[in-house]
């Protein structure tokens, strides 16, 4: 029987034409609801959407014969990934088809800002001829601020050169030697708000970055400083940004991305401000980039369906089935090791080594190794990280990441340890599998310890004295935080130890601040781990 394909979403017929090639029944049809489609899933072994499809946990589990499910786009928000993974079914997405696009629109904006453009040609088409109230401002000479430098972050910072800008970015993982290559300083956060004419945003919205442009921050910004977001909405606090545009301290914003998206966002303290150039979420509108993505996730679609392997799976490793069945739940542990870790360091990692020790160092491990490293970049970059591309991901940004096995068993018949190298401080953790299947984190550093990788977690350094255990726990329990497990590690002669805790819910950074001033505390650090 052909393999059939169902395409929900309008797609660019170079798409089309790759999944008819090679002789896959395709059948168009868009505007499906969600028992529509649930019904007609059925029979179908592909299944192509954009934005306009939700694939949900019903049109899932009413699949028969589903077994890829392509995005034409980068964000899998519209698809439930984990329902998706627990039936078999392969997600995939085409993450480099827009980079270009929204780098250019991003870099329009901040060209139509320098230049008041869209006002002035507004005030033209009203018959009116005001020619000093448009006064604008050249790029060149002017000081840059790049917050996120990844694909579109690197594109946008090529464009900036040829003006003559001088270019500075933050990003956790920009290397010295990345940073060199795009003739880039890398810098914290806080030097960047300070010394830039322009700052331009491309990151991912997640826990840590919403709101990361916050009165705050607004504060540290030199007086008639210019915003460009288009990346995700809410990484800008609107509010705050509208004060700032009133008071003067912002020259203006050019935002193509809102904290509320309806249609359009009227609620938006900004909509209204002349200061402010709005776009309607136009980053990947353009006929190349819409070309792009459907010939990317078609190809993609198209190998997966043949069984010629798997490019930008967001939730499959592109294994056998045998052989993923003996590593899945060592690039589980893996991948929880590096987010943990990642979210406990602050500085540019330079290299990651990784050694596999005992049974797992006989079988094929590169798997687990990226894993590992989907671990370490997805709870901070804007791109979605899997187990195809997220080695690219670190060549990329110049992260060294090497392999070494060692056969003798220890006290655990499987070990996994990873060491990531700032420059400045190595870092080191250790984890294994109780009952062959559940992580545990078994040391850090020089600490030994026993701890489960999940969910929201509290590090805590302190000094190794009695009582501070109990202070901890009366603290968080004084601030209705409930402690679910705890592990804790000690070095008898430095006098010092740290806890690991394992709490329900989220912890306020209001309340991690009062913890860091709890006597013998020296730091709180919280993490979420998220597999």
């Amino acid at each position: 029987m052909a393999i059939k394909v169902l395409i929900s979403d309008p797609l660019s017929k170079e798409g089309v034409e790759i999944l008819k090639k090679n002789n896959f029944k395709v059948d168009e049809v868009f505007k499906l609801s969600e028992n529509e489609l649930a019904r007609k899933i059925k029979g179908y072994d592909g299944l192509i959407i954009r934005s306009g499809t939700t694939v949900t946990r019903k049109i899932i589990e009413s699949a028969n014969k589903l077994k890829v499910i392509g995005r034409a786009g980068v964000g899998l928000d519209n698809v439930d990934v984990p329902g998706a993974s627990k039936k078999g079914i392969i997600v995939m997405n085409a993450p480099a088809g827009n980079t270009v696009s929204t780098a250019e629109h991003a870099f329009s904006l901040m060209l139509s800002l320098s230049r008041n453009i869209p006002q002035a040609n507004q005030s033209v088409k009203e018959g009116k001829w005001d020619r000093k109230k448009f006064m604008g401002v050249e790029l060149y000479g002017k000081t840059l601020g790049i917050i996120g430098l990844g694909r579109i972050g690197a594109e946008f910072a090529k464009r900036a050169l040829s003006f003559g800008m001088k270019i500075m970015a933050f990003d956790p993982f920009l290397s010295e030697e990345r940073a060199k290559s795009l003739n880039v300083e890398p810098v914290d956060l806080d030097t960047l708000l300070r010394r830039s004419d322009f700052i331009t945003i491309h990151t991912p919205l997640t826990e840590d970055t919403r709101h990361l442009i916050d009165e705050k921050a607004f504060r540290k910004m030199k007086k008639g400083v210019r915003i460009v977001n288009a990346a995700r909405g809410g990484i800008v606090d609107e509010k705050a940004l509208a004060k700032n545009l009133r008071s003067g301290k912002v020259s203006g914003a050019a935002l193509d991305v809102y904290e509320t998206e309806s249609k359009p966002p009227v609620d938006s303290p900004v909509i209204g401000m002349k200061k402010v150039i709005t776009t309607p979420h136009l980053g990947a509108s353009t006929e190349e980039a819409q070309v792009n993505v459907a010939m990317d996730i078609a190809k993609s679609v198209s190998d997966a369906l043949l069984g010629k392997g798997f490019r930008n799976a967001a939730n499959v490793p592109a294994m056998e089935e045998d052989a993923l069945e003996v590593v899945r739940p060592y690039a589980n542990l893996a991948e929880r090791l590096g987010s943990f870790q990642a979210q406990l360091i602050d500085e540019p990692i330079r290299s990651i080594t990784v050694n596999y020790i005992g049974e797992i160092a006989d079988v094929d491990v590169s798997i687990i190794t990226r894993a590992l490293m989907r671990g370490v970049f997805n709870p901070i970059l804007e791109e979605e990280v899997n187990y195809v591309n997220s080695l690219l991901i670190a060549k990329e940004r110049g992260i060294k990441v090497a392999e070494k096995k060692t056969s003798k068993i220890t006290d655990f018949a499987n070990l996994i340890s990873v060491e990531l190298d700032t420059g400045r401080k190595k870092h080191f953790i250790m984890g294994t599998l109780f009952a062959n299947k559940e992580p545990r984190i078994i040391k850090m550093n020089r600490y030994y310890v026993e701890a489960i990788p999940d969910g929201y977690m509290l590090v805590v350094s302190n000094r190794d004295v009695p009582g501070v255990v109990g202070k901890l726990g009366t603290a968080l329990g004084r601030y209705g935080v409930n402690i679910a497990e705890m592990s804790f590690g000690r070095d008898k002669g430095a006098g010092e130890a740290i806890s690991l805790l394992n709490v329900d819910s989220e912890v306020p950074k209001e309340v991690i601040k009062k913890l860091k001033r709890v006597k013998d505390i020296k730091d709180v650090k919280q993490v979420h781990v998220t597999i």
